[in-house]
């Protein structure tokens, strides 16, 4: 931000009234060395800019088509088939700025409620399941398989 104000009030042939680059830098509490690294990376901050802005719209393109599905990971192996070198980190931080989201999947519900109230059924077992032959501890559990009926 400083760097920024340095670069719109010094002194150029256009801005004649302006000051020197070493005392506002001194006046903000700046390096000039800062400063003018600062500059020098500017012309690669705009093209990171341009390039991004170009992604944003690809990113746009691929969700769209895939009828708002895809989140960042298929997207990202998109971009990457179709010659993008791109992280999946950019790409979800892209998504997040613009506000792009794709379908995430439901929730696996628990069926089961515990009663509060109710009193623990009892341990017949006594936590032992070895058995002295076959047929004398049956011991089961309930497990929750997924049907096309519900």
């Amino acid at each position: 931000m400083r760097y920024a104000f340095i670069d719109a009030e010094k002194a150029t042939e256009k801005n004649p009234g302006g000051h020197s680059v070493a005392l506002m830098c001194r006046v903000l509490g700046v390096s000039r060395s800062g400063y003018y690294a600062y500059v020098a990376a500017r012309p690669a901050a705009e093209e990171r800019a341009r390039q991004e802005d170009e992604l944003v719209d690809e990113i746009r393109h691929i969700h769209d088509v895939s009828r708002r599905a895809y989140g960042a990971p298929r997207i990202t192996a998109l971009l990457r088939r179709n010659g993008h070198q791109v992280n999946h980190k950019r790409v979800e931080r892209i998504m997040r700025e613009h506000d792009i989201l794709g379908i995430t999947r439901r929730r696996r519900r628990g069926l089961t409620r515990p009663d509060r109230k109710a009193a623990p059924s009892p341990d017949l077992v006594a936590r032992d399941f070895t058995a002295t032959e076959p047929g004398t501890k049956l011991v089961s559990d309930i497990t929750y398989l997924p049907t096309l009926a519900g």
